[in-house]
């Protein structure tokens, strides 16, 4: 029984939500074409089943209930060896995995002398990509500014950029593997067809787009400044602990994020034009290393040269909106979140409402 194990591990914010909701979609029909997607069970899909698995082998414990991804690790390996064709496993958080981690996961993914591990990294130009890992942050519970962002950033602290440093990555990943095993996927510039990034991602699993014809509505969208920066004033009044419960991924990063503060958005985040200098610096020592190392591209590296602002727009600054911007933008998220709450289905408040009608009944007899 031979195996082919494509495993995707990142980086974040280059439309990993996308291909993993795709891939999800199509189980079915990439099955019949020889590429399966392991998932948990029918209330466990794919893509949370990989990352509870991620989770799990990183020793991580978070987006759930304490002890919610452990043994998962195992699960998909025991799934993986199940079956014969290509089999994918994807989870961003993979990138900056420790060495153990690693040297476990290829170990026990590619055990067997018919089986065959390939590793891809899906890359993207740091001039959307940084104000991306911002936002993400931001809608992950975290509380800094974006100019004490970007100082970490700079000097490569911050986790999200040992996710997205193209050689640190695919250098301990790719250690020990061919070279024709180790997969870039370039994101395509702005503006274009998304199908464009499955069709590039296909050719890594060795199967006709075609096979996966569902489209994907999903996507991790992106916020403007004023409604970043509301939403990083709304974590600097919660504690920690409340913003690490699985409720707050719920409400702020699909409900608001995703739903109510999309729909206005602001002026877009960008990178400063500071920076653009240091970026294209970052990109050119990324292409030195894929050019040197001889792996695998699958699209083109131009895609990755970070681009200035237009002719015709102006720099925004997070971190210094005007209060009647944010406050739109509250009050916006605060109509959304009073709304969830009368729609919710809550005990407590249903036995007080059935007491109250049953006194009033008693009265009025």
């Amino acid at each position: 029984m031979s195996r082919r194990v494509v495993l995707h591990v990142g980086a974040p914010k280059t439309g990993t939500t996308y291909l993993q909701d795709r891939l999800q979609l199509n189980a079915r029909s990439l099955a019949a074409a020889g590429v399966h997607v392991p998932a948990g069970s029918p209330l466990v899909p794919a893509p949370l089943f990989h990352f509870r698995a991620a989770l799990d082998l990183l020793g991580q414990d978070w987006g759930g209930p304490p002890g919610h991804a452990e043994g998962s690790w195992e699960s998909l390996v025991r799934k993986v060896r199940r079956r014969s064709g290509t089999v994918v496993v994807s989870h961003e958080i993979l990138a900056p995995a420790p060495a153990d981690a690693i040297e476990r996961a290829k170990a026990e993914l590619g055990a067997g002398r018919s089986s065959e591990l390939h590793v891809v990294y899906t890359a993207r130009d740091l001039a959307r990509q940084i104000p991306a890992a911002w936002q993400e942050s931001v809608k992950q519970g975290r509380r800094w500014t974006y100019q004490a962002f970007l100082r970490k950033l700079e000097h490569g602290k911050p986790w999200f950029y040992r996710a997205l440093d193209l050689p640190s990555v695919l250098g301990a990943w790719g250690a020990g593997l061919p070279p024709e095993r180790v997969h870039v996927v370039t994101v395509p510039p702005r503006g274009a067809d998304r199908g464009v990034l499955w069709e590039r991602f296909c050719r890594t699993l060795e199967v006709d787009p075609a096979a996966g014809p569902q489209e994907s509505t999903e996507a991790n969208r992106s916020l403007g400044v004023a409604e970043t920066t509301m939403l990083r004033q709304l974590n600097r009044r919660m504690k920690r602990a409340t913003r690490r419960e699985a409720v707050f991924d719920e409400l702020i990063r699909e409900m608001l994020a995703q739903e109510t503060l999309v729909r206005t958005r602001s002026q877009p985040v960008r990178l400063p034009p500071r920076l653009l200098p240091w970026a294209e610096a970052e990109t050119e020592r990324w292409l030195d290393w894929v050019r040197g190392s001889g792996v695998d591209v699958v699209g083109d590296l131009a895609d990755l040269t970070p681009l200035p602002l237009a002719e015709d727009e102006r720099y925004a600054d997070p971190d210094n909106v005007a209060a009647k911007r944010q406050l739109d933008a509250a009050l916006d998220a605060l109509s959304a979140m009073t709304t969830e709450a009368a729609r919710r289905n809550d005990p407590d408040r249903q036995i007080v409402a059935r007491a109250r009608s049953a006194a009033a009944r008693r009265l009025q007899g």
